[in-house]
């Protein structure tokens, strides 16, 4: 039986768009303001230099009207030349669209396949770097989000700036304000993320930083573009503009956001979701549930086995929806109703954890699932009650 509509309240726990904070949501709501005016200047001119704050790098920060995709296109059109070799990571279905990408602009990229569930292997790479000395840059993802898996991004780099003189880029459309990633100290030469993740808005920004050395590769840079033109978007800024219409309103929203993550500080942040992620996946294993990730888990989100008790996984996804008006991620492409995706990025407090863990007992346990209510709230609990500093 559904909630009674009076008092449904719908509830998102997917890994994209993510809860946004009532103060935002009020900023949100104001009349915007002209994208020419000294007022808004202002506010874009706090919001570059705090997004390369938490990019972690000296370098100015691109804000895209996009979503994370546009910022991963954007990689493409200003820093290839046609024909260029790039080596990308596909461990998911958001490395793969690193490829896809790649293809598309005319780049010919060799494809890392790493099976999902799996970190890659950073002696891989660089068996594929000697293999290929022509390749000009590594693509791939942070946080790979249709698996739950992160991949080591510090160890990635290293292998790369050893082995190549390749670019180093990253997408942490899931990662950026949840894992530490210090762009210029580990020598990260293009990280991309997107407003609708840990930056607690809704879709509509895309972001990039490129390091100096990706800039000088721009020179070289051949490929037809227009909307996504960095060299239109540098030249707006001298006037502290965007070249074309920004998403105001969005843009304001992340200007309170920000200054709220500097207020706390980085490395509080990442301790922080690094806690709700421990807490949730101690909450799934103790109801007898078994984690997709085989390496090491994002702290974005969890990514869940279906248990063989329940035939149809799908039933997981929609009675959470239908029931309890919670929205969660299924599986994609082979791994549809084979499991389940449980966000704990954004605007999620413990609490919110132990709601979610709730609900999923309760819904395995209505569709056949014998385990003991309250064992993976009580995990959690337990955890956060150990480490409540």
């Amino acid at each position: 039986m559904k909630s009674h509509p009076t008092f449904e309240k719908l509830r998102i726990f997917a890994p994209g768009p993510t809860p946004v904070p009532e103060g935002v949501l009020a900023v949100l709501a104001k009349s915007p303001l002209h994208h020419r005016t000294k007022e808004f200047i202002e506010v874009l001119g706090r919001v570059r230099e705090n997004l390369s704050f938490v990019f972690q790098t000296k370098q100015p920060s691109y804000v895209l009207a996009a979503s994370g995709t546009g910022a991963m296109e954007a990689v493409i059109v200003n820093l290839f030349a046609a024909g260029d070799e790039v080596l990308t990571i596909n461990g998911g279905k958001f490395g793969e669209r690193w490829g896809k990408l790649a293809t598309s602009f005319g780049l010919k990229p060799t494809i890392l396949n790493v099976e999902w569930g799996r970190a890659v292997d950073p002696d891989e790479i660089k068996r594929t770097l000697k293999a290929n000395p022509k390749i000009r840059a590594v693509l791939f993802q942070a946080s790979e989000t249709s698996t739950g898996v992160y991949h080591p991004v510090e160890a990635i780099a290293k292998t790369v700036r050893e082995n190549s003189d390749a670019l180093i880029i990253v997408d942490a459309i899931t990662a950026l304000g949840v894992n530490d990633l210090p762009m210029d100290k580990w020598g990260l030469d293009a990280v991309v993320s997107g407003s609708q993740k840990a930056l607690m808005l809704p879709p509509g920004l895309a972001f990039l930083a490129l390091s100096e050395r990706a800039q000088e590769h721009r020179k070289r840079a051949n490929i037809p573009n227009f909307y996504f033109n960095l060299k239109a978007e540098d030249k707006a800024a001298t006037t502290g503009e965007t070249a074309w219409t920004p998403a105001v309103s969005l843009i304001s929203g992340l200007d309170l956001v920000l200054l709220r993550m500097k207020e706390s500080g980085l490395p509080a942040i990442f301790s922080y979701y690094s806690k709700l992620a421990e807490a949730t996946r101690r909450g799934v294993k103790a109801m007898g549930l078994e984690l997709f990730p085989k390496d090491t888990p994002s702290n974005a989100l969890t990514a869940v086995l279906v248990p063989p008790s329940i035939p149809e996984g799908k039933k997981i996804v929609s009675h959470l929806r239908d029931r309890y008006g919670i929205t969660v991620a299924g599986g994609q492409d082979a791994w549809k109703g084979k499991m389940f995706r449980l966000a704990h990025l954004g605007f999620y407090d413990e609490l919110d954890m132990i709601t979610i863990l709730s609900a999923t007992e309760l819904t395995l346990r209505h569709l056949g699932h014998k385990c003991e209510l309250g064992k993976g709230v009580g995990a959690a609990e337990q955890y956060f009650l150990e480490n409540n500093s």
